[in-house]
Formats: C-alpha cells, structure tokens, sequence
C-alpha cells in the first residue's frame, strides 16, 4: 500500500529519467557567533559555503569528509530543517520555494530524513505502530488505511507485526528501532531519502543488515539517497556518486569507481589512505594527514587546504580553485590547482 490515492500526484516523475531528481546551487549557511568583549565585529562560521551538486533519479550520493566539514548541514538544509543564507534547489525540474515552484508541504512528503541516533528519533510514549501510522493519519488518511500501511511497512522492513507493533523504543535494539525510523520514512512514499549516519551506531553485523535493506528498498521503491558518513568501506559499498566536502566546500565529486580508484585531490587521497587495510603488506605506517582543519569562522584565503597539503604551491595560497572536470572525465570534478593547466601550479600535467 502506498500514500492516499489523493496526494498520488505529488510522486510523479514530472522530468523523466534524464532529469536529475534534486539540484543544488550555490548553497550557503553562515552561524553567527557571539562577540568576545566590546568588539562589535559581527564573525560567522562558514558551515556551507557555496555548494553545488545534483542527485540523479534512482542513485545514491554518499557524502564523505571529516567533522565538522559541513556534511549534516548540507543534509538539514537539502531537508529544509533549517534556512540557507543564499542559494536554490530545484527537485525534478521544479524550485523548492515556498509561494513558487514545488510546495514545501510537497516536497517535505517527496523527502523524508533518517538520522544517527535511533533513540531519539523516536517518541518514548508512542509504540512501533502509532509511530509509523502518525504522520500518514496527520495527513488525512484514514485509520484503517494508515494501519494497513503500518503492518506492510514493519513487515517490509523485517519486524513481524504482531510482534512488535506494541512496543516502545526502549524495549527495542538500535537495529530494530532504525529500521522503524526507516518503515516511518517510508509512510509517505517518498522520492528521496537522506541518511545522516543511519549505521553508524549498529553493530557490524547489524549494520550489514540494514545496509541490505536500504538496497533492496532503493530497488523496489525506485529511492533516491543522500547517504552521509564517516566509514568510507560503507559509502563505498551503497553509493553510485561521492562527494567530498573539506570546510564547507566540495573538493571533489564523481562516480564512486573514480573516487575511489583514482582519486585527484590530497585530501581525497588522504581521507582514503587512512582506511585500515586487511593486507598487512600495506598497512599505514605514517599520518596521512597532519594537522587539524583550519577555523571555520576565519578560513583560509586560496584553497582551504593547503596549510595541511603536502602539495602546496604559491598559486595554493593566493587563489581559491574551481571545481572542474578531470581531463576525459567530466562527470568527475575537482577543486585543486593541479586539476588546472592555467594555475601555474608546478605540478600540473602538461
């Protein structure tokens, strides 16, 4: 069973296949922060700062980078959680406004967000059953309707009705309690699903088996994910595109097989050198990264990362470098002077 026959319209394929379910442009968030002293100087956290990317129907883009870089952000304003300070979205071909484009009560039904910790994104004093048949029941389904749903649901995700309807969180595991979160995302049908470290607190095992799910799901369902984490084995098993994101900024975007393959940018190089090896022929025998991200509240002029790339050049300190194809590659972009014959970097490829 799918959402009320009358908001059927909400879930069309308005674009085709061609057509990218969700783009970004130019997105911006800026934090204030509170004034030390007397100063009057107003400075602000460049959480996101001008991102672009576009998420093709039916794939997975996995988000990659270290804390603090600005990857739940990007998901809590593609989620619309919280406001930009400048930029557009557009999903299947229609802007994500609030008077024009796509109605944000549609839109918001088109996306639904999954997070980290299972146990609070649960209410305690609902059970399995109210919590999934809620929000269809808010949106004018019926009960018998919305029941029906929440049976289908729990039992697409694994969970025998029966048995675990009548629960509450707590006496649930974090595996069963996120495949709840999941069985709820579900309820309204979405198009697109944004996964902010849905496994990251599940056991390995347990963590496999959601993974699977989410899979087979995308499969069935037709799902478009943002699939946002820090353990790269794992975006690299789900996702179809990675980006990179260093300090509120995209360094590198491209299929998966590339990315992780053949890699352009040192902090991409960097972020996957670090990945424990089962080999003990190449094990890590040194940092490959030194240093701690520069303040996000005064960042660097020129690339965000060349006080920490071993690579850096003049041209690193002075100029900030556009995101651009790889040469024969142009789903595959980078943010690097190396990537750019005109930077006069020293090693750029003739």
């Amino acid at each position: 069973m799918s959402i009320h026959p009358q908001d059927a319209a909400v879930h069309q394929d308005r674009g085709g296949p061609r057509q990218a379910l969700l783009e970004v442009r130019d997105l911006k968030k800026y934090f204030p922060v509170r004034a030390e002293g007397f100063s009057a100087q107003r400075r602000y956290v460049h959480a996101v700062d001008g991102v672009n990317f576009s998420v093709a129907k039916g794939q997975t883009l996995g988000i990659v980078g270290e804390s603090g870089c600005g990857k739940s952000t990007t998901a809590r304003l593609v989620a619309k959680l919280m406001e930009p300070d400048s930029g557009s979205m557009v999903f299947d071909g229609e802007g994500v406004e609030e008077f024009r484009g796509i109605a944000l009560k549609d839109f918001r039904r088109n996306l639904q967000m999954v997070f980290q910790d299972s146990f609070a994104s649960l209410n305690p004093r609902m059970t399995v059953a109210q919590t999934i048949a809620f929000g269809p029941k808010v949106h004018g389904m019926p009960d018998a309707d919305a029941n029906t749903l929440t049976r289908d649901l729990l039992s697409r995700v694994g969970m025998e009705p029966d048995q675990f309807g009548a629960r509450y969180p707590h006496e649930l595991s974090g595996g069963q309690r996120q495949r709840v979160n999941i069985a709820r995302a579900l309820a309204f049908d979405p198009r697109l699903l944004i996964l902010d470290e849905a496994v990251a607190a599940l056991d390995k095992s347990v963590q496999a088996q959601v993974l699977n799910l989410l899979q087979e799901l995308k499969a069935e369902r037709q799902l478009t994910y943002l699939f946002i984490s820090h353990d790269l084995h794992v975006v690299h098993y789900i996702s179809d595109q990675v980006m990179v994101m260093y300090l509120g900024q995209i360094v590198e975007i491209g299929p998966v097989d590339r990315i992780y393959g053949h890699s352009v940018h040192p902090y991409t190089q960097a972020l996957l050198s670090a990945v424990p090896s089962m080999d003990p022929a190449h094990r890590t025998t040194s940092a490959p990264i030194l240093g701690d991200p520069p303040n996000p509240i005064n960042p660097p002029a020129g690339c965000r990362f060349h006080d920490r790339c071993p690579r850096a050049a003049a041209v690193c300190l002075s100029s900030a470098p556009s995101l651009m194809a790889v040469a024969n590659q142009p789903e595959h972009q980078v943010a690097c002077h190396i990537n750019d014959p005109a930077s006069g970097h020293p090693e750029v490829s003739p």
